[in-house]
């Protein structure tokens, strides 16, 4: 799912290209879980080699995170551009009979590879497209052309061992190879006793012919039973319904190919529908939303299953609506959507999606979305995602206790976190987030990017009150970040609301190698974080700057075990830069400036936040004839303050007055002491209106409180700029 809203908030600077480490081992991605915890990630029948492990004649290009450039979607950001004549060779790391490619050549050609094993040359090529790639969708805010890399997928015709050498060369158009997966694929699947064949029906298995009607026929011939589909290629130019009470099952997904990019279309079903074993081939060359371009659109039914499935070139793997009840999808491949992987829109229960890896999706990989009913009781599960280039790796819109666990997510581009936990409705009606969301045990590589339309970045987990408060209870834990760009996790209101994010903790988390900071809080609210490691972090370990400024402020608490993340940006008027770490205090810095104030209560548009704006002519006033009166700013961590510059606005307009004020600080916000005691402080428009209020030393403070008893000029206590010095 993407935003159309366009947020304007504080400026950050677009991020330059980082040599962040790749997170590699003998050329693989690999997941490090933490202690006691399963690894994350599907069971895949392949195994991954990146091309820039590999030896080459081309040219390496990456790492880059910068939207819009070809390396920015490779995976690892790293991949090997190959000129016509050049190969890269790769080392085979188990037995395998058949590769699948990763590759982007330039928009509007197509070519070949050859092919070569141990230095002998095969009869079989790799075809190489732009057909699938080079995606605009000018309608989503902050989205560039995109989707840029395909998978070419070849049997290679006989066995190969650990350790053999497999080489592809261009043969005439340029192609960058980003990574190879290497596979073993089975003999294929015999006939099941009983079944009905759709060739029996009359589908043509040399894709010649169109096969619809025979699809068709076989299915109302086989209810209560098996739809064999044999090896061959079958074209279906039109899409199937009435799929229910039946099994469609090929014999394997890379021997059973249907060529269609409209699958199955169907608002409802009773259930009972099983789909297993054999590749769907769209031809979903753009991405256009009013189109049901999917594998499968709306509903399969009750305690129905898809599994083992190769899908690619569809707009949407599965856009799930209806009754799709205890719904298993398992074991499949979704590569080179031009939007979602799989979206749960609305009304899912019981459903679980695990095992599957998804590659190069055009917008979240997985989705629930609670639009119209709650998704309730649903689950992704060990999941491998790898290159989102439009959203996000895993995204929660709404529901009820859902539940995000031990996926492996890499790689997203922009405007996209690796796991995003939100109350964005999109439209209407929409059950925003409830009950218990549980998010254990994910890792999490070079995800989070920088969103266009907010001019800041986003974390690699983002938890989001985008249109409402979060008030379900959100349990992160067992969480790997390594190599984000950026944040680790991001508590924010991202549609510029101010909405809270409550009821949060974080719980055995390990973070390495973030570009920023760890956690980068931007709405008011609270989480709590117990035993989160860190190391090496680029700037800061904490970004405390809710926004908009006068919404509140964000409480973290400690609850022990944590490290190597204490230290605070210290000025919410500029954003960390990756790797710059947190500049050195001015000392003649107003810490106050833009930092989140609240107070006990406001008189209508003069809110807390007025105070510290920077703009002597707007004002806070507390509640009229309610004395005394608090306000309270957190200056983002303890500093020795010495001096309180307070303002009123300096028009002459304002009466002199005398306003009895009481300073109070806390380092934790919540227990907080005298400062200075009650004293009347004078205003008058002919000495600036200005008061200085000397603090003692020895007062180290992070929340300031002015509390406010009496005021001769007007019923309520009222200050246009608090301003905080560490200055004498």
């Amino acid at each position: 799912m993407q935003s159309t809203t366009v947020r304007s908030v504080r400026h950050m600077p677009v991020m330059p290209v980082i040599g962040a480490a790749v997170a590699l081992a003998a050329g693989m991605l690999v997941a490090v879980a933490p202690a006691a915890h399963a690894a994350a990630g599907a069971g895949l029948p392949f195994s991954s080699v990146e091309a820039e492990s590999a030896t080459t004649t081309g040219t390496r290009i990456g790492p880059d995170y910068t939207q819009g450039t070809l390396a920015s979607e490779a995976s690892g950001r790293q991949a090997v551009r190959l000129a016509s004549g050049q190969r890269v060779e790769f080392t085979a790391p188990w037995a395998a009979n058949a590769v699948n490619v990763s590759y982007s050549v330039p928009d509007g050609q197509s070519g070949t590879l050859d092919v070569y094993v141990n230095g002998v040359r095969l009869a079989r090529t790799l075809t190489v497209t732009s057909k699938y790639s080079y995606i605009d969708t000018g309608w989503i805010p902050g989205a560039k052309q995109h989707h840029f890399f395909d998978d070419a997928r070849l049997l290679l015709g006989q066995d190969i061992q650990p350790g053999d050498k497999v080489a592809f060369e261009s043969t005439g158009t340029q192609v960058t190879v980003d990574v190879a997966d290497f596979e073993q694929v089975p003999a294929a699947a015999s006939q099941p006793a009983g079944s009905v064949s759709v060739v029996a029906k009359g589908a043509d298995p040399t894709g010649a012919g169109d096969s619809t009607q025979a699809f068709r026929d076989a299915i109302a011939a086989a209810q209560g039973g098996t739809v064999w589909i044999p090896p061959g290629d079958y074209r279906v130019t039109s899409s199937l319904n009435g799929v229910q009470n039946v099994t469609l099952q090929g014999a394997g997904s890379w021997y059973s190919v249907v060529h269609t990019s409209r699958f199955i279309d169907q608002s409802s079903s009773s259930g009972n529908a099983h789909i297993k074993d054999f590749a769907v081939l769209g031809e979903v060359t753009e991405r256009v939303d009013s189109s049901p371009d999917n594998f499968v659109n709306g509903s399969l039914g009750p305690n129905s299953s898809v599994s083992g499935m190769w899908i690619q070139h569809m707009k949407c793997g599965m856009w799930l609506m209806g009754n799709d009840d205890n719904l298993v999808v398992e074991n499949n491949r979704i590569l080179d959507t031009t939007a979602d992987g799989i979206n749960l829109n609305g009304t899912a229960r019981g459903v679980v999606v695990r095992d599957n890896f998804l590659r190069n999706q055009g917008d979240d990989a997985l989705a629930m979305w609670s639009l119209y009913s709650p998704d309730t009781n649903s689950s992704f599960e060990n999941n491998t995602i790898s290159q989102p280039n439009l959203a996000n790796g895993i995204a929660i819109y709404g529901g009820t206790d859902l539940s995000v666990k031990n996926n492996l997510i890499s790689d997203t581009n922009a405007l996209g976190s690796g796991i995003a936990i939100s109350n964005q409705k999109f439209l209407d009606p929409f059950s925003p987030l409830s009950g218990t969301i549980t998010v254990d045990g994910n890792t999490l590589v070079r995800t989070g990017a920088m969103n266009p339309n907010w001019n800041h970045p986003m974390g690699a987990l983002r938890v989001d009150s985008y249109d409402s408060a979060i008030n379900a209870t959100v349990h992160i834990t067992n969480t790997t970040i390594t190599d984000s760009p950026y944040s680790a996790f991001e508590f924010v209101s991202g549609g510029g609301h101010g909405y809270a994010v409550r009821n949060v903790d974080v719980t055995g988390a390990t973070v390495r190698n973030t570009g920023t900071v760890v956690v980068q809080a931007e709405a008011q609210g609270a989480a709590a974080f117990k035993n989160v490691s860190a190391a090496q972090v680029g700037a800061a370990g904490i970004y405390n700057c809710p926004y908009p400024a006068n919404s509140g402020s964000f409480t973290l608490t400690d609850g022990g075990g944590n490290s190597g993340w204490n230290s605070t940006w210290s000025d919410c008027s500029t954003w960390p830069q990756p790797g710059q770490g947190n500049p050195d205090p001015d000392p003649n810095r107003n810490l106050a400036k833009g930092r989140p104030a609240g107070a006990t209560g406001s008189q209508d548009v003069y809110t807390p936040g007025k105070a510290v704006d920077g703009d002597a002519g707007s004002y806070w006033e507390s509640t009229n004839n309610a004395f005394p009166q608090s306000w309270t700013v957190d200056l983002g961590s303890a500093y020795a303050v010495r001096r309180l510059v307070l303002k009123l606005p300096p028009s002459s307009a304002w009466g002199a007055r005398t306003q009895t004020i009481t300073v109070l600080g806390s380092t934790d916000g919540s227990n907080y002491s005298t400062v200075v005691g009650a004293q009347g402080y004078r205003f008058d428009p002919a000495t600036g209106n200005t008061a200085t209020v000397a603090v003692p030393s020895g007062s180290d403070l992070r929340y300031l409180r002015l509390t406010v008893s009496a005021n001769t000029g007007w019923p309520a206590g009222q200050f246009s700029e608090v301003e905080a010095y560490q200055t004498s």
